[in-house]
């Protein structure tokens, strides 16, 4: 996927290019909301002008009071008829389409990034940041429309008529004007800062409370919710403390702007009365400049406050921006290709690999897995065994060497072709909370319910499904809280043997399950095995004992390779810890590993 713009102002236009059409549409709308605000006025005072004429001579009544009265009439109905009502349909044109477009492009940029990047942030965060921009990108084009294009457009159109009253009105009009927008425009920069802080800690505080409700359960068993609600309130203090900082900085601008507007209207009034009293000012001239300083005055005043707004709402997309739209870790090379797996065959040449800089788990490592065998992985948590595991998914970037499937390096295929001849059945299996039948579905989004249910059979989980109210249209609860771990982890095996892809691979994958349960489906498993390239990460032995061959790590280094038999035969790590397992005793002073 093409990367996302890093600069707010060119994110908005990626967004708004195909909707050029209906953005000059609510510009064309400002400019002739521009121009009411304005001829109103103008029309007003042609109407108190022609009633003073009209009294004096008595003459001429269809010139001074019907078509002044009649235009004014018109006006309205035009502005509330007709103007207000096409911007009310160019807004439904543009803003939902917007939106869509929003959350359609950020969570798909999202998605394509790497497993390391979601370990290092919270999800609630993350799709807090989505919507953030969702609201906040049509908010500010409504903004920019609806306020400033009007404000500046009116600005103009008062001027040209104040000026036609006494040049010096415009002359003060237009030196408030530029003050006004220069100094709440300063002002609106700090505000972002003060916005995207605010934001920053929203987010925050949304994923600890995620991070707490999700981990719900050691909360009770722990009994520390009095802990959690200490934790989770010191980010509330902190969101809080920074709400209240923008809230006392959004108060000052506030303070200024209505001062400013007030010694303004005090100014033109003070020239107003000093043209009537030499009679160089109408009353109709009263009432077109009152009448637009009030209007002007009223729209910036509301302009003052989506001002403020207007910070805020930038100050949180830019924070959205810098989180959502950071380069992708990890990408499919120009022109790759797909990968066509047709033995299976899985070789690692001279490859390093580290997570911590000068700190490598891996280096120089050479091992090949041959086509079709069954290859088990043991040792201690942190040996490497699962790394292993991510490298071959790419879920990791190697630092150097090449890592082969078939002959074809995983670097120069495609992220989902890789990905889609590969079946992981993994020790936690975290469900989507929909129905079974969907998340069973999800190893092959095309099977029909018959294959569905055929490998829930295979997977030993039909009967229990079956047992339920709505079968397999039951949903499973968040991450699938409803079913116990054996359920899930049977959902995780049916989800793999629908797949039915070429290189299989097993992390614990019946940890979760009782003695009686796992007989029952190793020979469903077994099946699955069958002519694929298989990989078995597992703690208890016992399920490595029919593997081809058994790798046994120690941080990083592959120190035992062996079948099960010649491994205990040789009565080292491995022998060791089998005996350990089946209950026998290591020798004074020797340890497993």
């Amino acid at each position: 996927m093409e990367p996302l713009p890093k600069q707010l102002p060119r994110f908005f236009w990626y967004f708004i290019k195909p909707y050029k059409l209906h953005v000059a549409g609510l510009i064309l709308v400002a400019f002739l909301w521009a121009l009411y605000i304005s001829i109103q006025p103008y029309i007003l005072k042609l109407l108190i002008n022609g009633a003073i004429n009209y009294g004096q001579s008595q003459n001429n009544l269809k010139q001074y009071l019907l078509w002044p009265a009649s235009a004014y009439v018109i006006l309205s109905l035009l502005r509330y008829s007709i103007l207000f009502r096409f911007y009310d349909y160019m807004v439904l044109q543009l803003i939902p389409n917007l939106k869509r477009d929003i959350e359609r492009k950020m969570f798909s940029y999202l998605e394509q990034h790497s497993y390391y990047y979601f370990q290092n942030h919270f999800a609630g965060s993350l799709s807090n940041k989505i919507f953030d921009m969702v609201r906040g990108l049509p908010e500010i084009l409504i903004l920019v429309t609806d306020r400033g294009v009007v404000i500046c457009l009116s600005i103009i159109m008062a001027d040209a008529m104040m000026y036609s009253v006494k040049p010096i009105l415009a002359l003060i009009l237009t030196i408030w004007a530029l003050t006004f927008f220069c100094i709440s425009w300063l002002l609106s920069k700090k505000g972002q800062y003060y916005s995207r802080e605010f934001s920053e800690a929203g987010s925050i505080l949304v994923g600890k409370v995620v991070d707490s409700i999700t981990n719900i359960t050691n909360v009770r068993l722990f009994a520390s919710n009095k802990f959690e609600d200490e934790y989770v309130s010191t980010y509330t203090d902190d969101y809080v403390d920074k709400d209240r900082r923008m809230q006392w900085y959004i108060l000052k601008v506030r303070t200024f702007q209505s001062l400013s507007a007030t010694i303004m209207t005090a100014l033109i009034m003070l020239f107003l009365v000093y043209g009537y009293i030499h009679k160089t000012v109408t009353i109709g001239d009263f009432a077109l400049v009152l009448t637009l300083i009030s209007k002007l005055v009223e729209n910036f005043w509301g302009a003052s406050n989506e001002f403020v707004r207007f910070g805020q709402t930038v100050g949180n997309c830019k924070q959205a921006l810098s989180i959502i739209s950071v380069p992708h870790e990890i990408i499919d090379a120009p022109h790759a290709t797909e990968l066509n797996v047709t033995h299976g065959r899985i070789d690692f040449n001279n490859v390093t690999f580290h997570y911590q800089r000068n700190h490598n788990l891996f280096h120089n490592k050479n091992v090949s897995i041959a086509a079709g065998s069954k290859v088990g992985l043991v040792g201690f948590s942190g040996s490497g065994k699962t790394t292993f595991v991510n490298l071959i998914l790419r879920f990791f970037e190697i630092e150097s060497g090449r890592i082969m499937i078939d002959g074809q390096d995983i670097t120069k295929v495609t992220q989902d072709s890789l990905h889609k001849n590969i079946a992981l059945i993994p020790q936690d299996t975290s469900l989507f909370h929909r129905t079974l039948i969907e998340n069973i579905r999800y190893g092959r989004l095309s099977a029909t319910d018959e294959e569905v249910i055929d490998a829930s059979k295979k997977a030993h989980c039909h009967d229990f499904i079956s047992k339920l109210p709505d079968g397999y249209n039951s949903l499973v609860g968040e991450r699938g809280i409803k079913l116990s771990g054996g359920q899930r982890q049977r959902i995780a095996i049916a989800r793999a043997i629908l797949k039915q892809a070429p290189i299989l691979i097993l992390d614990e994958a019946t940890s979760s399950l009782d003695s009686v349960t796992e007989k029952h489906i190793q020979s469903g498993l077994h099946n699955l095995m069958a002519g694929c390239t298989t990989i078995v990460i597992a703690h208890r032995l016992s399920t490595l004992a029919e593997m081809d061959r058994i790798l046994v790590f120690d941080k990083g280094h592959i120190i035992e390779d062996g079948s099960h038999n010649q491994l205990l035969k040789t009565k080292g790590h491995y022998a060791k810890m089998w005996h350990m397992q089946a209950g026998g005793f290591l020798p004074e002073n020797e340890s497993v590993l």
